[in-house]
């Protein structure tokens, strides 16, 4: 299937991306319905009944009553109103079938693991101790024989074997018993194992929104412990209040308590009546919503009102101390007897007495319990008692605490802690108990009310009616009386009689609950008190003009005089405060005038500023009280706006009689309509905080006005229009608004709790209420009526279409009974019509029938099987029920008609808000729709028919509109790209919504038009798919998602097939067109999307996605997840637990299959493994046909290899991107998880014979492709250890999304809260089960890796346990999907590259980690293969073969005794079927494999080997069939030399760390080898891989090109080709050392014996490989130009293939070789080298030899000495090993016999002259070095150094046995040689040393100007110690006497003329490096230079003259001069 590359930006699409037309899902359902396909449908819930039902939800109370108004008062319309809308039920839509998902996510049915590898490793601290190895015998030439057995297998006990390992009758009867074993104790759910989704993509959870609830803030319960004073004489009362300083605000109400004893409350007993229990609380919960360090919780004290001023009342309790009651207790006893004279006489009255403040964050904070002690308490002053006042004293105490103020010693006791859950015995701020009640009488704790310090946005949904009066400040300063102590007398009410005082003041402590009148506290002798009394009322529900407050002011005598009457009251005056004002809530701030004399008639009725005539004021009529008044109302909006629409609402709801007063105004009703339509538009205007408090109010008004036409001054008034559009506005505004808070998707939380729990149908006019139909009635049970009362219901009511209101009205009803039949008669005819009109609901059938059967003689006894009149009867009988429906339907239920009509006809602003913020529509649009089904449902109307055309294209119009609004903002404005997502979002949750109410066939047309419309727009295809894949993401979770796909209809079976038998013939006799109707299944054709229409559309856009690239996968990421989250949400649905559901589930996702098939080369598998990153140094070799990325099957047995039997193909992709150096992955490796486990879950449910078909059918191509997917799939869920260091995610955010999925509207979201935890019991692993953990994560089975660092043993072994079911699980997936192809190949006609495919992929599966179960099965398979097609896989799968006995090999050396039992098994059963044709290859690759095995396993285990290999032993000893046979001879034979092999794995484990030995014994075993050609391939190899490791990729590549030589030898015997090379000798130019390998000749051993030189690599394409993987590691250590060399022999043999393809790419690696050359060729490092000599008896044979050690690019010399001394320690012991720290020759006799010495030296290659003409590049000096120099400094008298003139220098030069680079890192020294040098010479060459450096300095092309300088400091700087001057006038200050050193000191004079040339050079260079900062440092040096210069003239200048005579003298004329002089003679 050839896929659609989309890579183009911009509009330019497929044709298949086009939504194809859907089906008429409807007429399905009717027509073409089958019977079994229905009760499958029944399976997944009431399909297709699946409507949003309405049902009431009763609202959850806090108080055990709801706060409603007294009983017995009638209420005006809008209290009850409010009322009603705060103690009716929520109306919530739900779906009543919503079905949980299985909770069964984690069976606890686990399995055992072989775990992480089958062979492991023990832990360090269990490992054995280190010996010290035996190094004897390891020299190069050892002629130790490698074949001798340490150990005796039969003296072994074998294993338990395999029971009935050959017992079976055939074929068929061995794969089923593989297959039942398989099955069994399988998981049923896969994702149930898998990690959950990051759900940042799970847009298909709607949140739901928080049930509305009474606001509290942050709550905290304050206990009053104690109040003591240092005297205890009279009763005190406190009162608590919040108050926040930064704020300057009191933000609580106060809380009253006391804590006297009796004694004391009995003083007050006169003035108590009775005291209510509710009183007696001493506990208060406060609520904080904004909590601040500034909130401060204060304690006023009062105290009962006596004789004196306040700081006199304290002078006792400062001065006095209960504790010293001798000397006090007169004292005392005389103020208590004082107190209760006071308490009889004042008892009423208070006065303040002390305060105490207490910051309320620090008690919080500090501890959750604590207690406050305040030592002192502020004592109050007369003058300063007003909050004001308090607010400046806690700031001034906040900045300042040391400031004095007055205090009264005492202490406070208060208990304060946060409060979480309401405790018992809690009463309201109304006083009405909380839940939960107490049983008991316990003393209550009372809820205060807060009074937040900002506004609080959260509407109104309990009745509370409160006010707040606060006297504050009197003014009777210039009233000449004595009124001095005043006191305030508070009343409410009703009516100007006394009697008329209404009991609604809440009372304080220990005294009635409710109280007529309170008292204010007395200020002694203060004639102008501020006050700072807080009296609290309860409001009634209905007030009158006549409510009123009335303050009475008097003057108190503290003292009784004698001839004073008993009344301690003396009058002063009055004021009152009307409570409304133009029918309005009077609040705020007030100053009120005095009446002196009595109060004159009808006060209250007008204002205390009107001055009426005959009253007498205080200072004429001047305001002289001030008072505040607040309200705390849920009725009273406060606010103007507000106040004026409700009131208008309720005056055209006939509440009212005209004119209607608002405020000042009255509006007569022709212009009501008017006002209203002003008031509508000024709705917006309100205050935010208003608004939001009775948000729920105005839209359900503003929702009665759009639906409800309205009849005013009998016209009817169009106000649908103006009302939708004040909606829009208000709901712009919420958003707009950045106080109020949004849901993720957007959505205004109000808003959103408003559509969710509160809106319903606006109610019908009370009128039709009252005919009988409650409103109530809609949502349970329609209300009964007479007909004619449903009559006079039509024809009274007003009704009009709010949107047509042209249509007219119809005539008043007469009353007799003859009219009313006569009006009855005309509604028939009227329903008629209206019935031609609305032909789809049944009722209008119903009235066509009744009209028919009274006109007509026809009966309808046919339909009904009724007689004409019994039908004509009951019709009329219905009649009642059929006029109230219609009434319901053109009256009620038209809202959703005229809400769409709104957003249809809208314009301007008001169209573009009302589809910006669409959600909020549509969610209305769907709740009115559900209200209007709930109705018609009764009436049995079908789905087609419950919504009218017109309904229909308004809703076609607003999709339309809303998808045309998502592409503009894509297209033009790409900053609102989120913007559009929400619009788009919520689009889709209006398709989602309508499928459950409306046509479904109609809804798929919409989603059609969607995705065409979305296409057409010309929108970036990455944004396109982005859109479209959410917005199918929400429709596909819809809970009958599966129904409405038609689930059933795909095919669940294979049909039944023609040919005769599957199984025993081709499938070539099966009909061309049945094959292909097969193969199409998993294709997405155009019949497949339109039957299972959004199954299509969702694999679309999948399919789109992975074919076109996006900025980090984000578009496939978003793709991939939406098919796994729907996949998971099947796989955990309870409803798909049958078998047969599963499989019609999973045939609906074969199209997936397809897509995923062809997406392979996208899939990146890598990302989890780190065996896979380092792909390029595992040694894959990919043949040339699979270069090409595209056009090649991805598995051609043909041309891949693998050492150790990687299975070389299924990593060849990444291998050839490691070559290439590309990459062609686009999925990220989770992403690439993703999607495969969805193809696993398809595999794993689809039919076994419907996949067996498919897999027969299927071109070989595809099969490949199948297979190549399957070994990715078993790479990606291999086991892996878990990782303990994982990022840690905010646990906070993870309980909200739990909470969202839980909460969720989606199919998920309803599914997940269902169903209890199924947890799967298993007897071989417990967990202790818990219900309903399934989205508890944190509680589960399966725990996120990512969630927490600090995780226990246990969670870290519980998720190891999940994960590794998971692997287990994923896996035995692919084996049962291999086993259904394997049994198919008899049918196939390419049975050997099928079972060849087959074969890798389960030998990759076993290089994985897996658990023992798995390996049970694979193992179980592999021996079926052998037994089936063993012929085949010997012959024509030899590399495979090989890999097999590889990995079974490898799993017999097994730990776990399962796997080592199958593996011995599976070995047997190979060697049996070999036996009669193969059986010396099978023997040459075992051996080989062991080989490979025992060289490469760093913790291979050869004990359990060796019992493998006894068990093998076994098995032919007992194997009865085969005893005549020679198979157990042989079987003996090759287990001997296979246990041979193992003995030398026993001293390479000795040297495990010791790379050097190790290296050293694997070459011996190598070369041991050399007349095995297949064994000493494999050790080289083995060693390529241990260099490897350790990244010395030169000696790997060394290892590769040795043994492609070896090769090379056996192909030149086997095939004489000229483009082949000649043996060894053509590798010389790579390295010297290869011609080793052409030590055997063909007479010794021939390659064409069976089994020898038969493995993989003795072919053309096994040389190539290895000198490719040469080449590749070559590249890697930086020898580039060796690359080149390797590319020499390579390129002849491409050549004559005509490999073209394969040739370009290999030139391309040359050119990329070269360009390293020319970039890196200087600054390369190449090996550094060392001399290390051993010596010392403890080192056998190591003794008083010398190697050269390589070692990686500057490693410095104390490195390698301290790698060394580590290592021998250990073996030897810290005291026993010694380093020689110098390089001087040892002495033996001088060193202790009983210790080991090792001597490091830093060597360097050394060439001779004639050497280093041909060694010119860097690379050439340091490749085929095979001589190295060290030198060592020396004295004649013993010293290492001396002076210069007796400085002598010794240079040693040592010659190794092979050249480096090598296959080993060290080699043998075998030659030393050793000259020494003068003090002369030692000059000359530290001279010339020196002027090589600096004309390398000066000379360069970039020069360094740091490393110039530094190089002339060191030659001309002044303070040179053994500088160049001291040098010279050492050596050349005198001529020499000595006449055989003229010649060295003439060479050192002219080596000085040219060092002193080149500083001058260097100086000059130095003069245009230099910056301006650096001139003085140039001058200096140019100084010092010129300074040295003028030194060194005369010794420079001096010549030795008898270097210019002639050495000998001439015998004849001819003389023979020195070349000088001849000059000197010729001029």
């Amino acid at each position: 299937m050839k896929r659609n590359n989309i890579t183009n930006h911009y509009g330019h699409f497929p044709p298949a991306y086009e939504a194809v037309e859907p089906l008429d899902l409807e007429e399905f359902l009717m027509t073409q319905l089958r019977s079994e396909d229905s009760a499958l449908m029944q399976e997944l819930g009431d399909f297709p009944d699946d409507d949003l039902k309405v049902e009431q939800v009763e609202k959850e109370c806090r108080t055990i009553r709801h706060s409603v108004p007294e009983d017995g008062v009638e209420l005006d319309p809008h209290v009850s109103g409010c009322v009603e809308s705060y103690t009716q039920p929520w109306l919530v839509n739900i779906l009543p079938c919503a079905c949980s998902c299985s909770s069964s996510i984690y069976s606890t049915d686990l399995f055992l693991f072989a775990l992480p590898h089958p062979h492991r490793r023990p832990h360090p601290l269990f490992l054995p101790q280190v010996k010290s190895p035996t190094l004897a015998g390891l020299s190069d030439d050892s002629s130790r024989t490698l074949t001798s057995s340490d150990f005796d297998l039969r003296g072994l006990t074998p294993d338990q074997r395999v029971e009935g390992l050959t017992a079976f009758s055939s074929h068929e009867e061995l794969d089923r018993f593989n297959q039942e074993a398989r099955q069994g104790n399988r998981h049923p759910e896969l994702f149930a194992l898998y990690p959950p989704l990051d759900e940042e993509d799970a847009v298909e959870i709607r949140p739901i929104p928080d049930c509305p609830k009474e606001h509290t803030g942050e709550r905290i319960l304050v206990r009053c412990q104690a109040i003591k004073f240092e005297i205890d004489i009279e009763p005190i009362f406190a009162t608590m209040a919040l108050y926040d300083l930064k704020e300057k605000k009191k933000i609580s109400e106060n809380f009253y308590c006391d804590l006297n004893s009796e004694q004391f409350k009995n003083f007050l007993k006169p003035h108590t009546p009775h005291m209510d229990h509710s009183t007696l609380a001493r506990s208060a919960i406060f609520s904080i919503t904004y909590p601040s360090p500034d909130i401060f919780l204060v304690m006023k004290i009062d105290k009962v009102l006596q004789q004196g001023e306040i700081s006199d009342c304290a002078d006792p309790y400062v001065n006095l101390r209960e504790s010293d009651s001798a000397k006090n207790k007169d004292k005392l006893d005389k103020l208590r007897a004082q107190a209760e004279a006071f308490c009889h006489r004042l008892g009423r009255y208070r006065m303040p007495f002390a305060w105490a403040a207490i910051n309320v964050m620090e008690v919080i904070s500090t501890a959750a319990l604590d207690v406050t002690d305040s030592d002192s308490l502020k004592g109050g002053e007369g003058d300063r008692l007003s909050d004001e006042d308090l607010l400046k004293y806690l700031a001034d105490i906040k900045k300042t605490p040391q400031r004095r103020i007055k205090t009264i010693p005492g202490c406070i006791k208060l208990d304060m802690s946060p409060v979480h859950d309401t405790p018992m015995g809690c009463l309201s701020t109304e006083l009405i108990p909380l839940i939960p009640v107490a049983e008991k009488n316990i003393r209550p704790i009372k809820e205060v009310l807060e009074f937040p310090s900002n506004e609080v946005y959260v509407p109104h949904n309990i009745y509370r009616n409160l006010i707040y009066v606060y006297p504050q400040r009197l003014n009777f300063v210039n009233r000449l009386t004595s009124a001095r102590n005043i006191t305030i007398k508070i009343q409410f009410m009703s009516g100007e009689d006394p009697s008329c005082s209404l009991p609604v003041i809440f009372g304080k402590s220990s005294g009635p609950e409710f109280l007529h009148e309170v008292c204010t506290p007395v200020t002694y002798h203060n004639k102008s008190p501020d006050f700072y009394e807080e009296v609290k009322l309860v409001l009634p529900a209905r007030l009158t003009d006549r409510h009123h407050l009335l303050f009475t002011f008097y003057h108190i005598s503290c003292q009784q005089k004698q001839n004073q009457s008993a009344s301690c009251e003396t009058l002063i005056g009055y004021s009152w405060l009307p409570i409304l004002n133009s029918d309005r809530l009077q609040t705020g701030q007030f100053c009120l005038p005095i009446v002196l004399e009595r109060l004159p008639l009808n006060y209250s009725l007008h204002t205390p500023e009107v001055q009426v005539p005959p009253v007498k004021w205080m200072e004429s009529h001047k305001g002289l009280f001030n008072l505040e008044v607040q309200a705390v109302s849920s009725v009273h909006t406060q606010d103007n706006h507000l106040q004026r629409f409700f009131t208008l609402c309720h005056a055209l709801e006939g509440g009212a009689t005209f004119p209607v007063r608002v405020r000042e105004e009255k509006i007569p009703e022709n212009k009501l309509e008017h006002e209203l339509k002003l008031s509508i538009i000024s709705l917006s205007s309100s205050s935010l905080e208003p608004l939001v408090l009775f948000l729920y109010r105005v839209l359900d008004k503003l929702f009665t006005l759009i639906m409800q036409p309205m009849v005013i001054a009998g016209q009817t008034a169009n106000l649908a229009q103006i009302a939708f559009e004040s909606v829009v506005s208000i709901v712009n505004s919420l958003h707009s608004s950045q106080e109020l808070v949004r849901d993720q998707q957007g959505r205004n939380s109000l808003l959103a709790t408003y559509l969710y729990w509160v809106f319903r149908l606006p109610d019908p006019p009370r009128d039709v209420q009252s005919a009988g139909a409650a409103p109530e009635g809609r949502y349970s049970t329609m209300g009964r009526a007479t007909a004619a009362t449903v009559g006079n219901m039509l024809l009274q009511s007003r009704v009009r279409s709010s949107s047509n209101p042209d249509i007219p009205a119809p005539s008043t009803s007469a009353e007799d009974a003859e009219v009313r039949n006569i009006l009855a008669a005309k509604v028939l005819v009227s329903l008629s019509q209206a019935a031609t009109r609305w032909e789809c609901h049944t009722e209008y059938c119903w009235i066509h029938t009744i009209l028919y059967s009274v006109n007509s003689s026809s009966s309808y006894s046919e339909h009904f099987n009724n007689s004409r009149a019994e039908l004509l009867k009951s019709y009329i009988q219905k009649l009642p029920n059929l006029l109230l429906f219609f009434f319901f339907f053109f009256f009620l239920q038209q809202f959703h008609e005229e809400l769409a009509l709104q957003m249809v006809v809208s314009t301007g602003v008001c169209r573009e808000n009302a589809y910006k913020y669409a959600w909020f529509f549509f969610e209305l649009l769907v709740k009115s729709m559900a209200q209007h089904v709930s109705q018609l449902d009764k009436h049995n109307v079908p789905r087609r028919s419950r919504f009218s055309d017109r309904f229909k294209d308004d809703i076609t119009t607003i999709v339309s509109v809303v998808t045309a609004e998502i592409g503009t903002i894509l297209v033009k404005q790409q900053k609102e790209l989120e913007q559009a997502e929400k619009v788009n979002i919520s689009l889709a949750f209006f398709l989602y919504d309508l499928m459950s109410l409306m046509d479904r066939g109609f809804v798929f047309q919409l989603v059609k038009n969607y995705c065409n419309q979305m296409s057409a727009k010309g929108v970036a295809m990455p944004t396109l798919i982005s859109m479209r894949l959410e917005f199918l993401r929400i429709l596909c979770s819809h809970e009958h998602y599966l129904n409405l796909s038609l689930f059933f209809s795909s095919p669940a079976s294979a049909p039944a097939s023609p040919c005769p038998s599957i199984s025993s013939q081709s499938s070539g006799s099966c009909s061309f067109q049945e094959q292909q109707r097969i193969l199409a299944l998993f294709e997405l054709s155009p019949e497949f999307k339109q039957q299972h229409y959004l199954t299509g559309l969702l694999l679309t856009e999948l399919s789109a996605a992975l074919d076109m690239e996006s900025e980090g996968g984000k578009v496939q990421r978003k793709a991939i997840n939406a098919i796994f989250s729907l996949l998971c949400s099947h796989d955990l649905d309870h409803r798909c637990i049958k078998t047969d559901v599963r499989a019609k589930v999973a045939a609906l996702y074969l199209p997936l299959v397809g897509i995923i098939i062809d997406s392979t080369n996208y899939l990146d598998f890598t990302g989890n493994d780190t065996r896979f990153h380092s792909i390029k140094s595992t040694f894959i070799y990919i043949a040339p046909l699979l270069d090409d990325l595209e056009n090649v099957p991805p598995i051609n047995q043909s041309v891949a290899m693998a050492i150790a039997g990687n299975p070389f193909n299924t990593l060849g992709r990444n291998v050839l991107v490691s070559m290439h150096g590309k990459s062609i992955a686009t999925l990220p490796a989770d992403t690439s998880r993703h999607l495969l486990v969805c193809f696993l879950w398809v595999m794993k449910n689809a039919d076994r014979s419907l996949i067996q078909r498919w897999t027969v059918d299927m071109p070989p191509s595809q099969l490949n492709k199948l297979l190549e997917l399957l070994t990715i799939c078993v790479s990606c869920f291999e086991y892996r250890v878990m990782s303990t260091q994982a990022l840690q995610k905010s646990q906070q955010a993870k309980l909200q999304l739990e909470e969202a999925l839980l909460r969720g509207m989606g199919a998920r979201g309803e599914m997940m809260k269902r169903l209890p935890l199924r947890l799967v019991s298993s007897p071989s692993f417990k967990i202790l089960s818990r219900e309903n953990l399934r989205w508890r994560k944190d509680l589960t089975q399966w725990r996120q890796t990512n969630d927490r660092q600090d995780k226990t043993k246990a969670e870290l072994d519980q998720e190891a346990l999940i994960s590794g079911n998971l692997a287990t699980e994923t896996n035995l997936i692919v084996l049962d999907l291999l086993e259904t192809i394997v049994q198919a190949v008899p049918m196939a006609d390419c049975k050997d590259s099928v079972v060849g495919g087959v074969l890798k992929v389960l030998l990759h599966s076993l290089t994985c980690n897996q658990s023992t179960t798995f390996l049970t099965h694979t193992f179980s398979t592999l021996r079926a293969l052998v037994v089936k097609f063993g012929d085949l896989l010997f012959e024509e799968e030899a590399e495979q073969c090989a890999d097999l006995c590889q990995k079974v090999l490898q799993y017999c050396s097994s730990p776990v005794d399962d796997n080592r039992s199958q593996a011995c098994a599976t070995l047997y059963l190979i060697m049996r079927y070999s036996y009669s044709n193969n059986f010396s290859r099978v023997k040459m690759q075992v051996t080989m494999s062991l080989a490979s095995l025992v060289g490469k396993s760093s913790d291979f285990q050869e004990e359990y080997l060796r019992r493998s290999l006894r068990t093998i032993l076994a098995y032919a000893e007992e194997d009865t069939e085969m005893q005549s046979t020679q198979l157990p001879s042989q079987v003996d034979e090759l287990l001997r030399n296979l246990n041979s092999i193992l003995s030398d794995t026993v001293k390479m484990r000795e040297f495990q760390e010791d790379p050097e030995m190790l290296m050293d014994l694997m070459y011996r075993i190598a070369k041991g080898y050399q007349t095995s050609p297949d064994l000493r391939l494999t050790w080289l190899q083995n060693m390529a891989e241990k260099h490897n490791d350790r990244k010395c990729y030169t000696e790997s590549a060394m290892c590769l090109v040795h043994a492609a030589a070896l090769v090379a030898e056996y192909l030149s015997m086997l095939e004489d080709h000229k483009y082949l090379p000649i043996g060894s000798v053509t590798f010389q130019n790579i390295s010297s050392n290869v011609l080793e390998e052409s030590a055997v000749s063909d007479d010794i051993l021939s390659p064409d014996e069976d089994g020898v030189c038969s493995g993989r690599y003795f072919t053309e394409n096994g040389l190539v490989g290895l000198l490719e993987q040469a080449a590749e590691l070559f590249s890697n250590g930086g020898l580039y130009e060796a690359v080149n060399e390797v590319y020499k022999i390579i390129i002849p043999i491409l050549e004559a293939r005509r490999d073209f393809r394969k040739l370009a790419s290999t030139h391309d690696k040359l050119q990329r070789a070269f360009d390293n050359i020319i970039q890196r060729g200087p600054k390369r490092m190449f090996g550094t080298y060392f001399r290390v000599g051993f010596y010392g008896a403890k080192f056998g044979d190591l003794d008083e030899r010398e190697f050269i050690y390589k070692e990686p690019g500057i490693t410095h010399l104390p490195e390698i000495s301290h790698r060394l001394e580590n290592f021998y320690c250990q073996c030897f012991g810290e005291d026993t090993l010694v380093m020689i720290k110098d390089s001087t020759p040892v002495d033996r006799r001088q060193l202790n016999p009983n210790k080991a010495y090792i001597q490091v030296t830093f060597v360097e290659p050394y060439f001779d002259d004639y050497e280093m003409k041909d060694r010119l590049t860097n690379f050439e000096k340091n490749f085929n070095l095979r001589r190295f120099m060290y030198t060592t400094p020396f004295t004649k008298s013993g010293r290492p150094r001396g002076e210069l003139n007796e400085q002598f220098k010794r240079k040693t030069i040592l010659t190794t046995m092979h050249a480096f680079p090598y296959v080993k890192t060290r080699i043998n020294v075998i030659q030393k040689e050793e000259f020494d040098l003068t003090p002369i010479e030692v000059a000359i060459e530290d001279m010339q040393k020196k002027t090589r450096e600096l004309a390398v300095a000066t000379h360069r092309e970039q020069p360094d100007a740091k490393m110039l300088q530094m190089l002339l400091q060191g030659s001309v700087g002044a303070t040179v110690n053994q500088g160049p001057l001291e040098v010279a006038q050492v050596f050349l200050n005198e001529i020499p006497a000595d006449p055989k050193l003229f010649r060295h000191h003439n060479k050192l004079r002219l080596c000085f003329k040219e060092f002193i040339m080149r500083c001058g050079e260097a100086v000059e260079k130095n003069k245009h490096l230099i910056t301006s900062d650096q001139k003085e440092y140039q001058q200096e040096l140019k100084k010092n230079y010129n300074r040295l210069r003028e030194s060194l003239r005369p010794m420079l200048e001096r010549k030795i003259p008898e270097l210019y005579k002639p050495i000998i003298r001439p015998r004849d004329s001819f003389k023979r001069l020195s070349f000088r002089r001849a000059q000197e003679e010729n001029s």
